[in-house]
């Protein structure tokens, strides 16, 4: 799912001209398609692991209960441990996606500056 923001570079680099290609392709067109797509990248993926994290919370929540009327459970407290080590793993993830978000982000924002400017998001 990273794929774009690993080749932002390679993106950039084929879809933005040289200054001696700049009449022939619109690099404003360029550059607001690739900020697109990357903004609809970003959104999924954080999506995709939100989702992850809430399921997982969901079930901790449950193994929690679960402990509290079985204290004496060794097997539900290793499910819980497991469980828990995830769902620090995926709330990891979130913070992942905010440094590549940034990445790409910054590196687009070098090569379309002067073609495109992104709204501002809400």
């Amino acid at each position: 799912m990273r794929t774009l923001d690993d080749r932002i570079v390679n993106e950039l680099n084929t879809k933005i001209p040289t200054a001696s290609f700049e009449k022939k392709i619109d690099a404003s067109i360029q550059c607001k398609t690739l900020y697109n797509e990357l903004l609809v990248a970003h959104d999924s993926r954080r999506n995709v692991v939100s989702k992850c994290v809430s399921e997982v919370s969901s079930v901790v929540k449950d193994l929690k209960f679960q402990r509290e009327t079985d204290r004496d459970n060794i097997p539900l407290l290793q499910k819980l441990r497991k469980q828990q080590t995830k769902l620090r793993l995926m709330q990891a993830e979130l913070n992942v996606e905010e440094v590549v978000k940034e990445r790409s982000m910054k590196v687009f924002m070098e090569r379309c500056r002067l073609h495109y400017y992104p709204p501002p998001r809400t």
